[in-house]
């Protein structure tokens, strides 16, 4: 144990949530590192253009997520790419091991892995995915250039995406199970008033077809019964989010959907010295402004817990 590194924070996901508490952390002086599987900024790195964000008034998804990061290591914060494997929260000090078998020690640990796409789950899709099927616009829209697409969703990335889409996409159909246009309505009128877009609503996708590539989309519609084919060369799917809480389990409390049952007010969970921020925790709001506020608060009172046992 003597030759583990320590650290006073360890963050676990380094979208916004987890680069807030990042900030927040080393400013109080605590050594602070972050562990993030994939790449900073989370979901939010895959999103085309944020317009919501309090005092910036557009910024692209991975300009913001680049600010962020570098603004966490400016203030000294370490940024490490790695997959928590395994978690031992209630040990003094806690214990985090990655893919690789390294052990971390951490004072305390705050959870920020958020979330990732929930699946449609019908025929098709796993088969598919890299070949017409996929969750992020901004990654995979340019090898749609000059073809057919649908946008499978009923909220605001949804509509993001679809209009992100029209920039590469011939025609883009965003397919709703509700009948009239969800999202909000700024969003929603930019998605009416754009010509390369075509709403159906009632309309539920139930499975994907192709050869090696994706062709069709097999559909029902909810009012009439009936299934309808349409053909399309991708699928572009946003359909929620379900939450990276699988190595949770035992751990810290959880809610029916797998999402942890933090303190609102602390961000405490069930677990001394052990903190919940961003999608990852039961809460109301999930958007960016929220979850750096989750990270701030997570970091403060973490800061304050290490005072009294250390």
């Amino acid at each position: 144990m003597g030759n583990l590194r320590y650290y006073d924070i360890v963050i676990v996901g380094g979208g916004p949530a987890g680069l807030s508490a990042a900030i927040y952390a080393t400013r109080a002086k605590r050594s602070t590192l972050v562990l993030e599987r994939a790449w900073t900024g989370g979901l939010i790195f895959t999103t085309h253009l944020m317009e919501n964000y309090p005092g910036i008034a557009s910024i692209s998804g991975p300009g913001f997520s680049e600010e962020l990061e570098k603004q966490a290591l400016g203030c000294g914060a370490q940024i490490q790419n790695g997959a928590v494997v395994a978690l031992d929260l209630a040990a003094n000090p806690k214990l985090l091991t990655l893919g690789d078998g390294e052990v971390m020690q951490a004072g305390a640990v705050i959870l920020a892995m958020g979330g990732q796409p929930r699946l449609l789950g019908v025929p098709g899709e796993q088969e598919f995915t890299g070949k017409g099927v996929s969750y992020c616009a901004t990654c995979d829209g340019r090898f749609f250039r000059d073809k057919d697409v649908a946008v499978v969703g009923s909220g605001d990335t949804a509509l993001d995406e679809a209009l992100f889409l029209t920039r590469y996409a011939k025609e883009i159909i965003i397919l709703q199970q509700r009948p009239r246009m969800g999202g909000t309505p700024i969003l929603r009128e930019r998605a009416l008033a754009e010509p390369k877009i075509r709403f159906q609503g009632s309309r539920r996708v139930v499975e994907i077809k192709g050869k090696t590539q994706v062709e069709e989309l097999i559909v029902t519609n909810s009012e009439t019964g009936e299934r309808e084919e349409l053909a399309v060369a991708g699928v572009f799917i946003y359909e929620g989010y379900q939450p990276n809480s699988t190595i949770l389990h035992g751990q810290v409390e959880l809610d029916s959907q797998g999402r942890i049952t933090a303190d609102p007010q602390t961000m405490a969970t069930s677990l001394p010295g052990v903190y919940a921020a961003g999608d990852i925790r039961t809460k109301v709001l999930r958007q960016v402004v929220t979850a750096v506020a989750d990270g701030a608060i997570a970091a403060v009172m973490a800061d304050g817990w290490l005072d009294k046992i250390l």
